[in-house]
């Protein structure tokens, strides 16, 4: 209804940098105020706001998931039955008992009862080490399936917080002195950039002067007297009306950032680039993504150019910008249409639904508790890499589970045979079972987690120190 303030929407819409907001402008509920004061009224409440529809399509998509039925059980049966069978079938034909008790002996199926669950836990106990928690086994056989990865941008493939990218100074005009007469006009403001803007300077060691007058305008910038001079820091329109000229020159090498101007005493100083920054891994992410056959696509409730800008640099093809949740959700829905097992890896409220839908919902651990709640995996270390590398895990885990069942099928087949005509006695029909059942277990202990800190060569990533023995598939 009135004031004036700057709001952080990203875990709302995806909006990396906060926006401001004005008398007649909307605010969404789960939003958060940086600034000033504001006098909202509401206008729906309860499941009725852009909050309460997320939450209920995350609860309609956990509803939707159909349960999974464990092959390896089914498997393990169909094997009994099939032993007994031959079994009986033997002796009919045979009439020879020790054939009969071979056979028995011979099959069985305790490389795959006893062998899957243990290769689920070793990988989900490696996925740990690693930094990545996942909630359940049937989590990390679907993560070892997944052919496509749908990312989030603000809080994923960023870090969700606006910083200072380029000092473009004027020509005579040092970068030094520009940031210095930007950093005291800010020293009292309350707008993002502006915090963004004194924090680069405290990091560079700058003294950052006490301005002897501040004023605000909305929407414009600040207009601030620093020992006698006056400093103009804000947008292009603020520049012109107070007769500021802007040189076409200045060279931004920035895509997709704000521009904050500064000028003193009437002569423009320069500008300064403030923009969310890009995760240093997520370009190596990316890569090794591509490198295993994976689809990558990149989902943001951001602004086309910022979205634009972001793909291109981590050399994502597939962008799609100014989603809302329910956009994003129809995204997934219509993925999944399409025979795609989809991971949906996301940090905010509006990515909520989409990871509740997709095959499997990936959550970065700095992310919202809706995020890792509707998530079947969470990245404790909100490192990207450590995403493909869980994902390699899986991979390695289903096919370890796939080696035990085609080895125990094969073992069985060929021993049940071998049984029946005489060849094997009740001695060698042990040695065989117990010894196949030996290394369909040791086949999967492989997967098991390593001295700590020794982990593929590496130190653990995880930060909290989490130990593979307390989760359980």
């Amino acid at each position: 209804m009135s004031g004036n303030s700057f709001v952080d929407e990203s875990r709302i819409t995806g909006e990396s940098m906060p926006v401001e907001k004005i008398e007649g402008a909307a605010v969404f509920a789960g939003s958060i105020n940086q600034s000033g004061g504001l006098e909202v009224r509401a206008e729906r409440i309860g499941r009725d706001t852009s909050y309460g529809k997320i939450i209920e399509a995350v609860e309609r998509a956990e509803r939707s998931r159909a349960p999974v039925q464990r092959l390896a059980d089914r498997m393990a049966g169909y094997l009994v039955y099939f032993a007994l069978g031959s079994a009986v079938l033997t002796y009919l034909i045979t009439q020879n008992i020790n054939s009969t008790i071979s056979v028995i002996i011979v099959a069985g199926a305790c490389g795959i009862a006893a062998g899957t669950p243990l290769a689920i836990l070793g990988g989900i106990g490696r996925s740990a080490r690693l930094g990545a928690i996942i909630k359940g086994g049937v989590h990390l056989e679907t993560l070892g399936k997944v052919d496509t990865v749908v990312l989030d941008k603000t809080g994923t493939l960023t870090f969700g917080r606006p910083e200072v990218q380029a000092l473009v100074a004027a020509p005579g005009v040092s970068a030094e002195d520009l940031l210095d007469a930007a950093a005291a006009a800010e020293l009292r403001s309350e707008h993002p950039l502006g915090k963004a803007i004194i924090t680069h300077a405290k990091a560079k060691g700058r003294p950052v002067a006490e301005p002897e007058h501040f004023a605000y305008t909305p929407g414009r910038g600040i207009a601030a007297r620093v020992t006698g001079s006056l400093i103009l820091v804000g947008n292009q329109a603020w520049m012109r009306e107070n007769g500021v000229a802007i040189l076409a020159s200045l060279n931004f090498g920035v895509e997709a950032a704000s521009e904050v101007y500064v000028a003193r005493d009437g002569a423009l100083l320069g500008a300064i680039t403030v923009a969310d920054t890009v995760r240093p891994e997520a370009k190596r992410a990316i890569e090794s993504l591509t490198a295993l056959g994976i689809r990558t696509l990149l989902l943001t409730g951001d602004a086309l150019p910022v979205a634009q800008a972001v793909g291109r640099s981590l050399g994502i093809k597939e962008i799609e910008a100014s989603l809302l949740p329910e956009d994003k959700l129809a995204r997934i829905q219509a993925l999944i249409l399409e025979k795609r097992t989809v991971a949906m890896v996301g940090d905010g409220v509006n990515d909520a639904p989409a990871l509740a839908e997709a095959s499997v919902g990936i959550a970065m651990g700095s992310g919202t508790d809706v995020a890792q709640e509707s998530a079947d995996i969470v990245l404790l270390g909100n490192d990207l890499v450590c995403l493909v590398e869980t994902l390699k895990v899986a991979r390695r885990t289903r096919r370890i589970i796939w080696q035990n069942f085609a080895g125990t099928l094969a073992i069985d087949a060929i021993g049940i045979g071998l049984a029946a005509v005489g060849i094997l006695n009740p001695l060698m029909a042990a040695f065989i079972h117990v010894a196949s059942e030996m290394a369909f277990i040791l086949n999967s202990a492989r997967l098991l987690p390593r001295k700590v800190g020794a982990e593929e060569g590496k130190a653990p990533s995880t930060p909290l120190g989490v130990q593979p023995a307390a989760v359980h598939p």
